[in-house]
């Protein structure tokens, strides 16, 4: 009770001491508001980023292993692009096979890029995404659709002139009104639209869903040689209880015999995961969140600099008062905590206001960016809280240190 009854009082002198110099008070708040306001908006910016490519990388899918020509990191500790730009591509050959051979995997799929002009009525599209895709894919990337379905089995098989479109290739072409049934332009073929994917949002990592066009292999099979395309890729999806590892080491066996590669031989193809990017990611996001650590302690210190420099004026200030404090019987102790709950105080009213600037600043960001979601978090407004209250308890305990060991009759004397 005894402590509680000596830092109300402590905090009651704080309070009345910020309160008669209004002015100083305010020219401190604004070192440590400008601070935290720096160090937060850089932490949120770069919570916000890890937050919106880890969860377009989950996108990708943890259960999937992507075959392709490239590798997503160094193989062996160097990236050999080099070497990897000699490999051949995926073929839908080897599709066929690996769906016989690799029995861990519950799917597999084979799709690539293409760019096309899309066209209905008076509306065109240039540049378009164009997806061939094998009919697994959607066993794969199972997203929910918005209106229609997707192409069936027999559609699949048969090459039918038929599609399955992003939000945004809808948006463009059709407006407000229904894509479903409806017969596009594009390859110099018309295509009829069966369904239209739900609205997903850009993505930082892999395909636009939205601004992508899906059609089966087999109609691009009609229309081109579907073995030999820039940027192809198989995707095999693990069967449930299958580990990662043995979806994989199948897949090498099953790849490294349809290549006819030597025991010896490197491995012409790469199997990537997103483990890849996610260890990358770590990487990238540590270095990140460090230069934004310096930079933003910088700017901290020199609040913290500003308000040190208060607190030993203060203290000068008021040494008749601590004088006759201590003559009256006041502890060091109550003398230490009412300087040092005056620069905690001082710390703390600065950072909730520029945690207040950074709401403000995230707020207007956020409603401007329709594909990013930039937000600030409980753990970064604790963050700012605490090292408001670090940086004061700092700056202000060898002032309040100083003030506690002064002699009463010293003080009275040099404060007269």
């Amino acid at each position: 009770m005894i402590f509680f009854r000596i830092f109300r009082e402590s905090l009651q002198f704080a309070i009345h001491a910020l309160s008669v110099n209004k002015l100083r008070t305010i020219l401190s708040l604004l070192g440590v508001t400008i601070g935290i306001f720096t160090i937060i908006t850089v932490f949120t910016v770069v919570d916000s980023l890890e937050r919106n490519i880890r969860d377009s990388v989950a996108d990708l899918g943890s259960n999937v292993v992507y075959i392709q020509k490239m590798p997503w990191g160094a193989e062996g500790g160097e990236y050999k692009w080099w070497k990897y730009f000699q490999r051949p591509e995926p073929s839908y050959r080897e599709l066929q096979q690996l769906q016989k051979r690799v029995h861990s995997a519950q799917a597999i799929a084979f799709a690539f890029p293409l760019r096309s002009t899309l066209k209905y009525h008076g509306n065109s599209i240039e540049n378009a995404t164009i997806i061939p895709a094998s009919h697994d894919y959607y066993d794969i990337w199972a997203y929910d659709f918005q209106e229609g379905r997707y192409f069936s089995e027999l559609e699949s098989k048969s090459g039918s002139p038929v599609a399955v479109i992003g939000a945004d290739i809808a948006e463009g072409l059709f407006g407000v009104q229904s894509a479903e049934g409806k017969e596009i332009k594009m390859l110099g073929r018309k295509v009829k639209v069966l369904g239209v994917f739900e609205k997903q949002g850009k993505s930082l990592v892999g395909q636009d869903v939205d601004a992508t066009v899906l059609v089966p292999i087999n109609f691009a099979r009609t229309l081109m040689n579907v073995n030999n395309q820039d940027n192809a890729f198989i995707m095999a999806a693990a069967r449930p209880g299958v580990e990662m590892e043995e979806l994989k080491d199948d897949i090498r066996g099953a790849m490294r015999s349809l290549r006819r590669l030597k025991p010896k031989a490197d491995d012409d193809f790469a199997l990537n995961e997103i483990s890849v990017i996610s260890n990358g990611l770590d990487m990238m996001f540590s270095i990140i969140g460090g230069a934004g650590l310096v930079i933003g302690m910088f700017s901290i210190l020199v609040g913290g600099f500003g308000i040190a420099n208060i607190m030993f004026v203060s203290v000068r200030e008021r040494t008749n008062q601590i004088g006759i404090q201590k003559s009256l019987g006041a502890k060091n102790y109550f003398i230490l905590l009412q300087f040092l709950l005056e620069s905690v105080l001082l710390c703390f009213m600065g950072g909730i206001l520029g945690l207040i600037a950074v709401f403000a600043l995230v707020s207007i960001a956020d409603s401007r960016l329709e594909d990013f979601d930039l937000s600030l978090s409980l753990g970064n407004i604790f963050q700012g809280i605490m090292i408001s209250v670090i940086i004061g308890i700092i700056s202000g305990f060898i002032p309040a240190w100083i003030a506690s060991r002064l002699n009463p009759v010293d003080a009275i004397r040099t404060g007269q």
